[in-house]
């Protein structure tokens, strides 16, 4: 990978992605960054999320990203933004939240080693990874479901990037 002039060499660049980069994206690197803060390991990583759509581009999450977030003390930094080509040089890790967006990012030239659905790292989902569900359009508390799997796969893919 070639080595981004702006990162320190011993970080681990991880990039959490969803389609507008106003729900689950924003909510992953929220929690991740929230966990890695706790754990006293914020300086080994950079960390950041986009999407594959240009819709939500300069907006703030969603209002109920923001919400959910806020149930368990947690902020949500993110600025909605585009995946660019040259995320996949900065990135040691692509973290999908779907197939669809799994698709999406080798479509636009990501490399496939790097890529990972987010799921694969939740303990109850590794040999089977399930998609997470975009919680924009559906009905009931979608974005409570959607922060309970998030949590839990932080937790896999910290433990993940920390035995490196």
């Amino acid at each position: 990978m070639p080595k981004d002039p702006n990162r320190e060499s011993d970080t681990i660049g991880v990039l959490f992605v969803c389609l507008g980069n106003i729900c689950r994206s924003p909510l992953a690197e929220a929690i991740f960054l929230d966990k890695i803060e706790r754990r006293g390991v914020r300086d080994r990583f950079l960390v950041d999320s986009a999407g594959t759509g240009s819709w939500h581009v300069g907006q703030r999450a969603d209002p109920r990203t923001i919400e959910v977030a806020s149930r368990y003390d947690i902020s949500v930094p993110s600025i909605g933004r585009q995946v660019k080509t040259d995320d996949f040089d900065r990135f040691d890790m692509l973290l999908a939240m779907d197939r669809s967006n799994e698709k999406d990012l080798l479509k636009a030239g990501a490399p496939r080693e790097r890529l990972r659905l987010m799921m694969s790292f939740h303990p109850e989902h590794t040999d089977n990874p399930s998609d997470v569900p975009d919680p924009y359009w559906g009905e009931g508390d979608g974005f409570e479901r959607v922060y309970r799997m998030l949590d839990g796969a932080c937790d896999g893919l910290i433990d993940a990037m920390l035995r490196r």
